[in-house]
Parts: structure tokens; C-alpha cells; sequence
């Protein structure tokens, strides 16, 4: 189980400098990651772990992650903010 404080400390470590990934990661650990069962929390915490390049690749949906983990997560951010996007 995540604290408040460690998730302070994982919204500070969304803050990539890369404005397409601070977009994408800083809302979901503010507004979904508490919701999220324990392996998926695990697996977004491994997913801020990664370099910002590959996360740049992955999210721009030019490639994707080999781990099985780190790919689940990635959907998940990118289907929730393109359900976002059709609600706009």
C-alpha cells in the first residue's frame, strides 16, 4: 500500500522535463494511481524507472515496451486519456 507521502514523491518523479510525458503521467498518479490494484501500482512505479526516451516511444504509440508489466500500464494511460479526449 502506497502513503500519501510516496505518492508526493511519485508525482514529483512525474515530472520528466518532456511536457508530452508530464501531460500523460502527472494527472494519472494525482487522479487514478490510489484505485489501481497493488501489481498495477507496481508496475506504474517500475514504468517511472524507465528512461524518458523510451517512454517518449512507447506513449507515442511508435513502439511499445517488451515487458508485459510496463506495456499493460502503458494502455491503460493512453486509453484513459483518449476516453478523456472523447468526452471533450
Amino acid at each position: 500500500m502506497y502513503t500519501e507521502e510516496d505518492i508526493k514523491r511519485l508525482a514529483w518523479q512525474c515530472r520528466r522535463g518532456m511536457l508530452e510525458l508530464d501531460v500523460l503521467l502527472g494527472p494519472f498518479v494525482q487522479e487514478a494511481f490510489r484505485d489501481l490494484p497493488v501489481a498495477d501500482q507496481e508496475n506504474f512505479v517500475r514504468l517511472l524507472a524507465c528512461e524518458d526516451t523510451d517512454l517518449f516511444v512507447w506513449f507515442m504509440q511508435r513502439g511499445e515496451p517488451e515487458d508485459e508489466g510496463l506495456k499493460r500500464m502503458v494502455r491503460m494511460i493512453l486509453d484513459r486519456v483518449q476516453s478523456a479526449a472523447r468526452q471533450v
